[in-house]
């Protein structure tokens, strides 16, 4: 879609935030009003679509398509959303661990051992840790527990996590990130460590690194959807 608008607002209306442009509220892929939880949240994403130069991309409007995906994908079914996230812990990327070498090895240890004592304490639960690729099931209690942690999200908040989830391959990791648990850049390294150590011994890819930047594109955009949504 060019752009055809000259400003685009954010407002109050209804039960939250609008955005409209030149006066026309924006509307989902469903029809239905793009209506956001606080006005954070609707001024993030009106300065977005204020940015778009030429053309909307979903690149240039990640926020957008976050909410977007809340409203007409997940709040029909949050509690099947939140549990499909939920089920990352099954094979939770924390718990699987190189067998050598041990320089690895301790980089993993270093890096994923206080995630998971992280989630030990906050949620009263153990993890099954393992070396190798080989699927070992974890405690039910802990799928339990962890399943309970996704399902008191509202949907906007599971809009955010999905991302965070596919990117890093944990379901303990975007839980940490929305409880403000670990940085960042922290648990960025965490998530691509084995990625980052491979490119230390082989050698960077051209292509690699620039998925790379769009995945953290990605990983930024979730992070700052979450952020406007705690500003009231």
């Amino acid at each position: 879609m060019k752009r055809f608008w000259k400003e685009a607002r954010a407002q109050a209306g209804g039960e939250g935030f609008t955005v409209s442009l030149d006066g026309r509220p924006i509307r989902t892929p469903g029809r239905q009003l793009l209506t956001l939880p606080t006005q954070a949240l609707a001024e993030a994403v009106a300065g977005e679509w204020q940015a778009v130069e030429k053309a909307v991309t979903p690149a240039a409007v990640p926020l957008t398509g976050l909410a977007n995906a809340a409203i007409d994908i997940i709040t029909p079914d949050t509690a099947a959303f939140a549990a499909g996230l939920a089920r990352y812990a099954e094979s939770d990327m924390l718990c699987y661990r190189a067998e050598s070498p041990v320089l690895l090895v301790d980089r993993q240890a270093a890096s994923w051992d206080p995630l998971l004592d992280w989630a030990a304490r906050r949620f009263d639960l153990r993890f099954a840790v393992t070396a190798g690729i080989m699927h070992v099931p974890q405690p039910a209690e802990t799928l339990d527990r962890i399943g309970k942690a996704y399902a008191g999200r509202s949907a906007f908040e599971l809009a955010a996590l999905s991302p965070l989830t596919t990117l890093t391959g944990s379901a303990i990791l975007p839980l940490a990130l929305a409880e403000d648990a670990i940085d960042p850049d922290r648990a960025w390294a965490a998530a691509l460590l084995d990625e980052l150590w491979q490119a230390e011994q082989w050698g960077e890819d051209a292509e690699a690194g620039r998925g790379r930047d769009d995945r953290r594109r990605n990983f930024d955009a979730a992070l700052g959807f979450l952020s406007a949504l705690r500003m009231d």
